[in-house]
């Protein structure tokens, strides 16, 4: 039976009622906030230029780094935590709880609850949700620094905030970052409605709309070569916008058209478009489709993708230091010398910036001197010596000191996670749902990478325009403020997984097999039926409820408990089936009834109202006979 899908006004855009909003992108290699004031949404204001900073890097957001002292107390985050780790002394630093790409975490725990934890760089270990909290109280207490600027901010319920996650993100992941900001005290439990989970490719999707041509670069345009590999004028193109935004970083304002940019002025209603985020941790797709002509975005395809961000490729790093110089040895230098380990991952994310397709110089990684004697010492050899025996090819070792990588060393390194995401990429793309794409928007921190971007262009850049926004790694947070602004752009989503609950239905003899036969009170009753809410990949409009009335099982029960399965097939049967797994509970707190004046005959009816169409998972619920509001949650953490 399909689930009914009934259209209602609860989500008009409401009037503002808040007058700033304020967005934290959270991503696993870098973080930043912007805001923007509900009487002036044109502009866009970035946070101001962090403290600390690397070279070459515009530093409108700050390392995912965070740093607690050894009795687990809030210390630093981002630049300041990673400079102050790497200036203790090596004995004192071990005892210090250093935290870094924890993100990922969130995303690869498969039975995440509110317990689940975290290894700090030293080895010790404090609850995950601690440390979010820690990292989004930061950017609280750095964004309410806004009321010198806007008076009204004094009332606490002014700030709308926004925090991204991937779309590829499930319900628990996502169920956990509301409550690490709950913890953080952005927003209370009683206002849910005050903090949005905006995903990240589809924040990217809603500033692209507002793209000028001025403000983005077409891979797809090559100008004719003159002597020169056509591609390297790509990289050309895009050093040129990083040195107009260089040059504009210490002014933080960002202004956006009111309507839709010159790009979209070009589409026409039913145009198709692909958002590929690549981050530090994941690559994140979305398909959109224009609605004209109010030019709001509907979702043609369930997000897709994987963990193959950036940091895949520092992964391939360590493991080619292992290669040259012992697992187990680079195991131990990263656990006796953590600061140090620090800084020559800073010194390889440099150099990684760097790589490019072409490039025949080799890129050089100066090695720490605390590695260099570190080595001498346990292994009673040079590093110079364990290179030449090493049977690594195309990493030599030069005389200032550092690791001489040649171009094909580091295209070794690119090539496992840029040929996943060319691989995710061109999947989606063979979906029948996913024809006739315009354009395909490259956005996110990897998407910086000249490597990747190649690869991307020559994939696919004959079957559609390959676009990358000129500050490409602040699309998303940009996105996020437009997405606080009006969360009613995004009208149409689909559903990433089939969800539903276990019900009894007659039993039907040679339908139902015997084991699910249950005999209650002289009838036979088939157990475990699956009744689906919502299917995978089904579209659900905002606003869209799916409707269940429950009735409790006996007089003066307070509380109604019900698990929720989901599956990521649509062909399910019983909740047993292969595949489906209990996902939450749905809980109904229900309130003391005068019982003499409720009559036998008339079961008490509780109706529950599920929406599937927004970023989260929501549910309300009233009284049928005295339409009380009944209070409803759905859990996702306490599996």
């Amino acid at each position: 039976m399909d689930p009914v899908l009934l259209r209602s006004g609860c989500r008009a855009q409401r009037p503002t009622s808040f007058s700033v909003v304020v967005a934290i992108d959270f991503g696993t290699t870098s973080s930043g906030y912007a805001f923007s004031f509900s009487n002036d949404p044109e502009a866009i204001h970035m946070m101001r230029k962090w403290e600390g900073g690397d070279p070459g890097v515009a530093n409108q957001k700050t390392p995912t780094s965070l740093l607690l002292t050894p009795e687990g107390a809030f210390h630093s985050f981002g630049y300041t935590a990673r400079d102050y780790y790497h200036d203790l002394d090596p004995e004192e630093a071990q005892d210090w709880l250093y935290f870094e790409k924890f993100k990922m975490k969130i995303h690869s725990t498969s039975d995440l609850t509110m317990k689940t934890e975290l290894e700090a760089v030293n080895g010790k270990k404090v609850q995950a949700l601690e440390v979010f909290a820690h990292a989004l109280r930061f950017f609280k207490q750095h964004a309410v620094q806004l009321k010198d600027q806007c008076p009204s901010l004094q009332e606490k319920d002014a700030i709308r905030w926004v925090i991204t996650v991937p779309a590829i993100w499930k319900q628990p992941a996502k169920q956990f970052m509301r409550e690490a900001a709950y913890k953080a005290g952005l927003v209370s439990p009683a206002n849910p409605e005050q903090l949005l989970i905006a995903l990240e490719p589809e924040a990217a999707s809603i500033y692209c709309r507002k793209l000028r041509l001025n403000q983005l670069i077409d891979l797809s345009c090559k100008p004719v070569a003159n002597g020169l590999a056509p591609e390297l004028s790509i990289d050309s193109s895009f050093r040129q916008a990083r040195e107009q935004l260089r040059r504009s970083r210490h002014s933080r304002t960002f202004l956006v058209e009111s309507g839709v940019g010159e790009l979209w002025s070009e589409m026409q209603a039913g145009d198709r478009y692909i958002v590929a985020d690549c981050g530090g941790g994941t690559v994140d797709l979305t398909v959109h489709q224009i609605e004209q002509p109010q030019g709001t975005l509907k979702e043609l395809y369930k997000a897709s993708g994987g963990p193959y961000g950036a940091v895949g490729v520092d992964l391939a790093f360590e493991t080619l230091l292992g290669q040259i110089f012992g697992e187990d040895f680079i195991a131990t230098f990263k656990a006796k010398r953590p600061a140090a380990w620090v800084d020559l991952t800073i010194a390889f994310e440099a150099r990684k910036r760097a790589a490019a397709p072409f490039r025949s110089n080799p890129l050089n990684v100066s090695l720490p001197f605390s590695f260099i004697d570190f080595y001498r010492r346990h292994r009673g050899q040079n590093v110079e010596t364990a290179l030449k025996r090493s049977s690594v090819n195309f990493v030599k070792w030069s005389s200032q000191g550092m690791l001489r990588m040649s171009s094909e060393a580091m295209n070794d390194l690119f090539q496992p996670t840029v040929s996943q995401i060319i691989r995710h990429i061109d999947d989606l793309l063979k979906k029948p749902d996913v024809k006739e794409i315009k354009f395909l928007f490259l956005v996110g921190g990897f998407a910086e990478s000249a490597m990747l971007q190649h690869a991307v262009q020559s994939a696919f850049g004959s079957l559609c325009r390959v676009i990358i926004p000129q500050d490409v790694g602040l699309t998303i947070l940009k996105g996020a403020v437009l997405f606080g602004l009006d969360p009613t752009i995004v009208r149409v989503r689909r559903s990433p997984l089939t969800y539903g609950v276990g019900v009894l239905n007659k039993f039907v003899e040679g339908k139902h097999p015997k084991e699910k036969l249950l005999v209650k009170e002289g009838k036979n009753w088939c157990t475990d039926i699956f009744e689906k809410f919502v299917s995978v990949d089904q579209s659900v409009a905002l606003g869209e409820v799916v409707q269940r009335s429950y009735c409790p099982a006996r007089l003066g029960q307070r509380k109604i408990i019900i698990n929720i399965y989901c599956c990521a097939t649509d062909d399910v049967v019983y909740i047993t089936d292969p595949g489906v797994r209990k996902c939450g509970t749905l809980s109904l707190e229900l309130d003391e009834v005068d019982e003499p004046t409720c009559p036998k005959s008339r079961r008490r009816e509780i109706r529950a109202s599920m929406q599937f169409g927004d970023t989260e998972l929501k549910v309300a619920a009233m009284d049928v006979r005295t339409s009380k509001t009944v209070r409803a949650a759905i859990d996702f953490l306490s599996n």
